[in-house]
């Protein structure tokens, strides 16, 4: 998956003044504890990649790299701890897309600015996909849209929460093709891969990792994946833009960090993890859990979440979703 190609980006935009080389006042960052605030519950797969990150880090640094999970709406409160932490690295948020890329638009009000934190590196990539009820009749893209339109309203899909990006992806996709479905939110991925399984709703855009067993065993049945390529996993699987002309839906994970941190920290916390990802041991990591790390630098990883901020602002704007 080639998640950052199709953007033809350049480092050099990011302009010799942000590229100074680190002075000696961080020369020896980090010098004491780092703390990864993570806005969401232990278990998860954002949960899961940062604690394999931090600790290659800590092995790195020879500091403690601790991981706090500050969860609640949505990402925000995780958020809020590190937007108002000392701008000197020593505290990054460990975060799924909201907090950096859609909260801005879904909330009436937030206590921070999201365009004011500092992206730092993309720790995970994965593709979402398309996930349907053994039982449902359908097996592709086309025979999903089909069968909505011969039952509006009647196609459920569940997702992990209002917002989050297993009901952005279903919006974007009633959007793109005029189709009605009906939102089943839950309160979390798990909940909502148990009653797909079950057969209680009909359809969900989920991440590979957490949805492939369930697919391998035959309780869900995967016709599609979201990113821009066939994933190694499931070459036989169609891109759901085979269908739908420039769809993309991709679950990622970053780290970030508090507004006006120098950029001589940032670029070092950014090259830690970009070597650490490119290691043969983390890869191999990766690849079980059905993630892969990023190459990002920063000027790519700027361009990479404005992309991304404007894809989902596009389609809250459009399905009217607002949270309070």
């Amino acid at each position: 998956m080639k998640f950052f190609g199709s953007l033809a980006l350049k480092a050099a935009t990011i302009g010799v003044a942000a590229m100074v080389s680190i002075g000696s006042a961080w020369a020896e960052y980090p010098d004491r504890p780092v703390r990864l605030i993570l806005p969401y519950p232990a278990g998860g797969g954002v949960d899961v990649t940062t604690r394999v990150v931090a600790d290659q880090l800590q092995k790195l640094w020879g500091q403690p790299v601790t991981v706090e999970n500050r969860t609640g709406a949505g990402g925000n409160i995780g958020a809020e701890v590190v937007a108002s932490a000392e701008p000197d690295g020593y505290t990054l948020l460990a975060t799924a897309p909201a907090p950096l890329t859609v909260n801005a638009t879904l909330y009436k009000k937030l206590s921070y600015d999201p365009t004011q934190l500092v992206p730092v590196a993309i720790t995970a990539l994965s593709a979402n996909v398309f996930a349907v009820r053994s039982e449902l009749p359908v097996k592709s893209v086309a025979e999903l849209i089909a069968h909505a339109k011969a039952n509006p309203g009647k196609v459920s899909f569940a997702s992990q929460g209002n917002g989050t990006t297993s009901h952005l992806t279903a919006s974007l996709f009633q959007t793109r093709t005029g189709i009605k479905l009906t939102h089943v939110p839950y309160r979390g991925t798990a909940p909502a891969l148990n009653d797909l399984a079950g057969g209680h709703v009909d359809f969900m855009s989920v991440d590979l990792g957490s949805v492939f067993p369930l697919h391998q065993s035959g309780k869900v049945r995967i016709i599609a994946v979201g990113s821009p390529e066939r994933v190694p996993a499931l070459p036989d699987i169609p891109t759901v833009s085979e269908s739908i002309p420039n769809f993309r839906s991709t679950t990622w994970y970053a780290f970030a960090t508090t507004p006006k941190t120098p950029v001589a920290v940032v670029t070092k916390i950014n090259k830690a993890v970009t070597d650490i990802l490119a290691t043969p041991e983390i890869q191999e990591k990766y690849r079980s859990l059905y993630v892969e790390g990023s190459k990002a630098n920063l000027a790519e990883l700027s361009e990479f979440i404005k992309s991304e901020t404007r894809l989902w602002s596009d389609v809250i704007r459009a399905a009217n979703i607002t949270l309070e």
